[in-house]
């Protein structure tokens, strides 16, 4: 595993190089687009985007679970959860990355 992590000031800077916008107008953009799929997926969309992947919510119902140290069981209540599914195109792309 690599130690890089990919931030958003990563995204505004790559916008702000290749689209030649402003480093306020990449940071306010890279901005808008998170807040647009955030808000999306808060509404309950899903947001599919081509050749990355499809980010969705669903809803977890509620279940017994178990305190693995104690062995007591506990109740897990209902709740909404996130979930990304790669299309194939990226999971291609990241098995050819393990290749190198």
């Amino acid at each position: 595993m690599s130690d890089k992590t990919l931030t958003r000031m990563d995204l505004s800077d790559a916008v702000y190089e290749q689209v030649g916008l402003s480093r306020n107008e990449s940071a306010e953009l890279v901005e808008s687009v998170i807040n647009h799929i955030s808000d999306a997926l808060v509404d309950g969309e899903q947001v599919k985007i081509s050749s990355f992947g499809t980010f969705s919510t669903r809803d977890k119902a509620a279940r017994i679970g178990r305190n693995p140290k104690t062995g007591e069981e506990v109740p897990i209540l209902p709740r909404r959860v996130l979930t990304f599914r790669p299309s194939h195109l990226m999971k291609d792309k990241v098995a050819a990355g393990n290749k190198r």
